[in-house]
C-alpha cells in the first residue's frame, strides 16, 4: 500500500536536547494512524516536523513520496493539521475565522464552511466571536478549520482535549466519516486510549523520544490472548483456590478487589465452581481481552525494565 508518510532515522536536538531519536515509522493512505506516547514523549515534535515547523537535525521525511526540503511548502495545500492548542482571532465569529482561512488558502466555499460548522456542532454558534467559547467549543472550530479542504492528509495533536463524553463521541465518527467518504488518511495523537482503539487501523508508540513500537490494531488483537477476570472482596482466599487448588501459576492480583488468570485451558466456570465450593464469594466473573491502553502500559514497562537492566 502506498505510504503517505515515511520518517527513516529521524532525529531532532532542541536546546541541545535530543527529543526525538533515529524515529522510523510510515503511514499509508487511507489509514488512520495513532501516535501514542505520554506528555512530552516527542509526539508533537514529530507532528510539527510533518508539517515543515520544524525541521529535522538527522534523518529523512518523506511527504507523499516526496522528501521534505527547508523550501518544501507546497505539499501543505495536501494537509489539514492542528497542533498543540489552535489559536484564532478572538473577537471575529467562529464563521469568520474560517472564511479568513479559506481565502488565505485560496478555497473560499461558503458551503465547505456550513459543512464543517455541522460537522464540529458548532452551526448554532457560528455568529458568536471566539473568546466566548469554551476549551471544547475551541478545539472543535481547531479540527473543523483542519478540514476545511478536505485534505488528503489530516494531522490533529490530541483533538479529543477539553471534549465532553458527547463531544468526544462526535470527533470519533467525524475521523470514521472522513476517512470512509473522502479516503482521508489521518495522524492523531491521543493520551485517550479507549478511544483511539475505536477508530485507529493502526498505532506507534513513542517514550522519551524513543520508538518503541508500530503495530496494526488487528496484529493487536490476534496476538492478543484472552484472560478471566475476577472480582472478589476475598481477593487473599481466591488466590488460594486459583494457585493451591486449580494448580494456576499465570494469574495476578490487581487493586479493586480484581483478579485477572492469563492460562489457558481453565474454563470459567471451573474458577467459578472451585470459587463455591471454598466458599469465596465473587462478585463478577467474565472473559476479556488486552486493551489497547494495557498493551500501551506493556510496552512502557518492558522500555523501563530494558533501562534499568
Amino acid at each position: 500500500m502506498e505510504e503517505i508518510v515515511r520518517l527513516h532515522d529521524v532525529t531532532k536536538f532542541i536546546a541541545g536536547h535530543e527529543v526525538v531519536s533515529n524515529v522510523t515509522m510510515s503511514v499509508r493512505k487511507g489509514e488512520i494512524y495513532g501516535l501514542l506516547g505520554p506528555n512530552g514523549s516527542g509526539k508533537t515534535v514529530i507532528m510539527k516536523m510533518l508539517t515543515n515547523l520544524v525541521k529535522p537535525s538527522y534523518g529523512t521525511i518523506d511527504m507523499f513520496g516526496e522528501p521534505i526540503k527547508a523550501s518544501s511548502y507546497q505539499y501543505l495545500s495536501r494537509v489539514g493539521s492542528m497542533i498543540e492548542y489552535p489559536t484564532f482571532y478572538k473577537k471575529k465569529t467562529a464563521r469568520q475565522n474560517l472564511q479568513l482561512v479559506s481565502e488565505y488558502m485560496g478555497y473560499y466555499d461558503p458551503n465547505a464552511i456550513n459543512e464543517v460548522l455541522e460537522w464540529v456542532e458548532l452551526e448554532q454558534v457560528q455568529h458568536k466571536p471566539v473568546h466566548t467559547f469554551s476549551l471544547g467549543m475551541k478545539q472543535r472550530l481547531g479540527i473543523a478549520r483542519a478540514m476545511l479542504v478536505k485534505p488528503e492528509l489530516l494531522i490533529l495533536d490530541e483533538p479529543m482535549n477539553g471534549l465532553d463524553p458527547s463531544g468526544i463521541k462526535t470527533v470519533r465518527e467525524m475521523f470514521q466519516m472522513m476517512n470512509q467518504e473522502y479516503g482521508t488518511t489521518l495522524i492523531v495523537s491521543s493520551h485517550l486510549l479507549s478511544e483511539v482503539e475505536l477508530f485507529a487501523d493502526r498505532i506507534g508508540v513513542i517514550k522519551n523520544g524513543k520508538w518503541l513500537q508500530e503495530i496494526s490494531m488487528k496484529a493487536l488483537k490476534e496476538e492478543n490472548t484472552e484472560y478471566i477476570e475476577i472480582f472478589t472482596k476475598n481477593q487473599k482466599q481466591a488466590c488460594f483456590v486459583l494457585e493451591d487448588v486449580l494448580r494456576l501459576s499465570n494469574f495476578k492480583a490487581l487493586h479493586n478487589n480484581t483478579i485477572r488468570v492469563y492460562e489457558a485451558g481453565h474454563r470459567q466456570n471451573e474458577i467459578t465452581q472451585a470459587m463455591l465450593d471454598h466458599h469465596v464469594e465473587i462478585e463478577a466473573i467474565s472473559k476479556k481481552y488486552k486493551s489497547l491502553e494495557e498493551y500501551f502500559h506493556q510496552v512502557l514497562d518492558q522500555e523501563k525494565a530494558q533501562e534499568e537492566e
